[in-house]
């Protein structure tokens, strides 16, 4: 097999043993129009079948058009259920609650992650209510340097795609579009620069190193246990990779105090 065909084939099975052999029958899915929750659903669909995968879409202030289109676009083609519950409302009852303790200070990554976590609250409560599982979204990538919201975007059941990288998630998709002619992800998707859409016109480059630069960075510092420097040695800017290095000491130490 093809490396990309062999690791698509265990998401898909790791998925369906997971859900199944825990007594689920259904999964919800967080849909933001990226790769990611796209990826995330494909793998789903061939896992349980499109009957069993629910989508939730929730936009917020800062979701784009696009985004809105390319889910649903992205549900026809799956033949998938998509609910749609947009969540200005509460992120502006949230704001109201919280104004007069934080008066004064600037919108930071508090409003961001604001949002990430109300879209959790709601994904919780159809798990809830329907018994669905929640299935997160969130790769590899992202989640080691903490770009990913606790009690938000991680809150869930089952992590799909923690272990691949933000370079494969897009080398499975395509190998996934290829697969039987048929391009269940849209063009769009993978065109369109990554963006968690939490503020105006934010790109995941304003926080983060590129992808195709941060993936190497990571694989040395994590899997192959190398300090800054031999990291640096393969070409890479010390100081960025010592960012990374703090980023990825920062998130460990964050879930170990959190769990």
């Amino acid at each position: 097999l093809a490396p990309a065909e062999e690791a698509y084939r265990a998401l898909v099975t790791g998925v369906h043993d997971y859900v199944t052999k825990n007594g689920f029958k259904r999964v919800v899915i967080g849909l933001s129009g990226g790769i990611d929750s796209a990826l995330t659903a494909v793998v789903a669909v061939d896992a349980l079948g499109a009957s069993n995968v629910l989508g939730l879409f929730m936009p917020s202030p800062y979701t784009s058009r696009e985004s809105g289109e390319d889910v649903a676009e992205l549900a026809s083609r799956l033949r998938i259920e998509v609910k749609t519950i947009p969540i200005s409302e509460t992120f502006k009852a949230y704001l109201r609650s919280l104004a007069g303790s934080f008066a004064g200070r600037k919108a930071d990554s508090t409003e961001e992650n604001i949002q990430a976590r109300i879209r959790g609250n709601l994904l919780m409560a159809f798990s809830n209510k329907f018994g669905h599982l929640v299935l997160t979204t969130g790769n590899k990538s992202e989640m080691s340097v903490g770009y990913a919201t606790l009690y938000g975007d991680m809150a869930g059941g089952f992590a799909v795609i923690k272990d691949v990288p933000k370079t494969m998630v897009y080398e499975l998709a395509r190998w996934r579009n290829r697969r039987d002619r048929q391009e269940v992800i849209p063009k769009r998707t993978f065109d369109r620069p990554p963006t968690a859409e939490l503020k105006p016109d934010q790109k995941d480059e304003d926080t983060l190193p590129p992808y195709a630069t941060l993936v190497p960075i990571l694989k040395g510092l994590i899997e192959e246990d190398l300090g800054v420097d031999a990291v640096a040695a393969r070409g890479h800017d010390r100081a960025l990779v010592a960012r990374v290095w703090r980023m990825l000491v920062g998130t460990m130490l964050i879930l170990v105090v959190a769990g």
